[in-house]
C-alpha cells in the first residue's frame, strides 16, 4: 500500500495532464516526457542535483573514510566519545539544523562572517546563501556535515571485517600506516565501499528537507535539484502559476530511473569485486 501504490499511481499520472485539484484527467500519453526533455529548467535542475552528487558523495566517503581509520584504533583515547560527537549530528532533525545553519551563515551578524571578519580572513560578510555563485558549495559542506557521522559508522562496520591476523601479518612484513590501509586494509573492505557508495549517492539526490529549509530553491533557483522542481511544479507553491500534478509526476518517474539506474551499476559492480575478491583468495 505504501510503496508499491504511489510506484504505479506516479506512472499513471505521469501519463496525463491534470492539476490535481479537480477530477479532469487528459490522458497525453507521452507528452509529459517529451515537454520534460525539451524544458530548459527541467535539466537545470537535473544538473543541480548531478553537480550535488558529485560535490557531497566523494568529500563525504573521503572524510569519513579518515576518520573511520584513526577511530578504529583501539589504543586511541576517548574514541567512544569522538565517535558520538561525529555522529551527533545525524540525529539532528533535518529542519532544525538548516534553520540553525542559515543563522550561522547569515552575513547580517552571522557567527562564521564574525569569526572569518575577527581573523582577518576576509574584508567584508560573505553572503553564502544569498548569491548564486555560494549558495549550492554552502549547502554541500552542510550535508556533508550532517551525514559525515552515518557513513563513518558504515566506514567502520567494514573495517570491522578485517582480522587482527592480517594486521599482525601486515606489520610482520613492515607494512604499516598508509601502506597498510592501502594494500592490505582498502582490497578487504572494497566490496562494502560499493555499498556506500550507493548509499551516500542515494542520499545525495534526496535532500529536500534541507535545502527547503536553508533556501528554499534560491537565489534565483540557483539551488534548485530536482526535488524542489518536482514538489514545486506538483504545488506551484508561491509563482502564481498553475499546478501540474501528472507533468511532476513524470519528473518524479524519470528521477527515479535515474536512481534505479544507480542501484543496478551497484550491484553488478558489487558481484564483479565480490567475484575478483574470492578469485584472490582462492
Amino acid at each position: 500500500m505504501f510503496v508499491f501504490y504511489p510506484i504505479f499511481a506516479a506512472l499513471f499520472y505521469a501519463l496525463h495532464d491534470w492539476s490535481g485539484f479537480n477530477s479532469d484527467l487528459v490522458f497525453v500519453g507521452l507528452g509529459n516526457f517529451v515537454a520534460l526533455f525539451h524544458d530548459p529548467i527541467f535539466w537545470d535542475a537535473f544538473k543541480r542535483s548531478m553537480i550535488f552528487l558529485l560535490g557531497t558523495v566523494p568529500l563525504q566517503m573521503g572524510l569519513s573514510l579518515v576518520l573511520a581509520v584513526l577511530l578504529n584504533n583501539q589504543l586511541l583515547k576517548l574514541s567512544s566519545f569522538f565517535r558520538t560527537m561525529v555522529f551527533l549530528p545525524v540525529v539532528t532533525p533535518v529542519a532544525v539544523m538548516g534553520i540553525v545553519w542559515t543563522f550561522l551563515l547569515s552575513p547580517f551578524n552571522g557567527p562564521i562572517n564574525g569569526i572569518l571578519l575577527d581573523l582577518g580572513m576576509i574584508s567584508r560578510p560573505i553572503d553564502f546563501l544569498g548569491k548564486s555563485e555560494n549558495v549550492m558549495g554552502s549547502v554541500i559542506l552542510v550535508y556533508v556535515w550532517k551525514w559525515l557521522g552515518l557513513t563513518m559508522i558504515y566506514w567502520l562496520a567494514a573495517l570491522q571485517t578485517v582480522p587482527d591476523e592480517v594486521y599482525d601479518a601486515a606489520r610482520l612484513d613492515n607494512c604499516r600506516g598508509a601502506r597498510l590501509i592501502r594494500h592490505v586494509v582498502l582490497p578487504i573492505i572494497l566490496p562494502f565501499a560499493l555499498a556506500i557508495l550507493l548509499i551516500s549517492a542515494v542520499g545525495a539526490l534526496n535532500v529536500f528537507p534541507l535545502i527547503m529549509s536553508m533556501t528554499n530553491g534560491g537565489p534565483f533557483f540557483a539551488s534548485e535539484v530536482m526535488e524542489i522542481f518536482i514538489y514545486r511544479t506538483a504545488f506551484a507553491t508561491g509563482d502564481g502559476s498553475i499546478p501540474r500534478l501528472g507533468y511532476a509526476a513524470a519528473a518524479g518517474v524519470l528521477f527515479g530511473g535515474v536512481v534505479l539506474a544507480l542501484t543496478i551499476v551497484q550491484a553488478l559492480a558489487s558481484r564483479a569485486s565480490k567475484g575478483k575478491v574470492e578469485g584472490a583468495t582462492t
